[in-house]
């Protein structure tokens, strides 16, 4: 009787998740962009009224007009495209290298000890500073970029890796030796899902990061790119466009973010509600 119980009510939280109530939906989409309208509003309206200067500080509908026109002529998506390449050029690059390498360091004592110092000197040096090594070295094209990218993301990334590894309950990882399970399994199937959550937040830091460094590289030797186009903007008084360019990244940063965070629910459904 217990178990039938148990049953029906599992079935009754799942029915209940599936259900769609679109009075909850508008409600929450309210809450959720009620802020953001106002924001948009007071945009609209400050330049208008005389709160701010408009050729300083142009409308929202002014800054949108010169957004729209600039993705019909397509000069933003050369701008956006280049920006982007760099990015996730060099945001692969960093996951690819500082993923296993967090993973070694956080799971071998003796690595640890003997990275850590080195690992302790570059991550307390800021990304930009190292910015005229990285094109003395590499030179003001494509490469220089890249690898300025992976410097600023390697760090969160691993950073968290470390931490994620060293972190694991270690009541995991009794249960699973109490079944004799060899040492690779018990890192694949235990020790790498249980980080996995804490290695996405420093993927998510280094997603953002990537963004905005590669932005202030952009500004200071390009030819193209969003932070070329914003400071090629300013230096030319296209005001409106110089603020469509800064919306096109925060866009971009949204949809970065919001693709790691979907990506780590697929990943992390393990943690889920096991009667779901």
């Amino acid at each position: 009787m217990f178990a039938v119980s148990k049953q029906v009510k599992s079935s009754s939280k799942r029915l209940h998740k599936l259900t769609f109530n679109p009075i909850l939906g508008l409600q929450k989409l309210f809450k959720q962009s009620i802020v953001l309208s106002l924001f948009v509003l007071l945009w609209e309206i400050a330049p208008r009224i005389g709160l701010v200067d408009p050729a300083f500080f142009p409308s929202f509908s002014d800054v949108a007009s010169a957004w729209w026109n600039m993705v019909i002529s397509n000069e933003l998506f050369s701008h956006f495209s280049a920006s982007i390449t760099r990015s996730i050029a060099g945001f692969g690059l960093a996951i690819a290298l500082a993923i296993p390498l967090g993973l070694v360091i956080g799971w071998y004592p003796i690595a640890r000890d003997l990275l850590n110092p080195i690992l302790e000197l570059f991550r307390n040096t800021a990304a930009l500073a190292l910015l005229p090594v990285f094109i003395l070295l590499l030179g003001i094209g494509e490469t220089s970029k890249i690898a300025i990218v992976l410097f600023a993301c390697t760090w969160p990334i691993l950073l968290n890796t470390i931490a994620a590894v060293r972190n694991v309950d270690p009541l995991f990882i009794k249960s699973a030796r109490s079944m004799n399970i060899s040492s690779f399994s018990l890192f694949y199937k235990v020790i790498l899902p249980a980080s996995i959550p804490t290695i996405f937040t420093g993927i998510r830091m280094a997603g953002t990061g990537a963004i905005l460094v590669l932005i202030a590289a952009e500004m200071v030797g390009a030819k193209e790119g969003l932070g070329y186009f914003i400071t090629y903007s300013q230096y030319n008084f296209m005001i409106p466009e110089m603020y469509a360019g800064i919306i096109t990244i925060s866009i971009l940063g949204l949809l970065i973010n919001y693709s790691l965070l979907a990506l780590e629910k697929r990943l992390s459904r393990w943690k889920q509600d096991p009667t779901a």
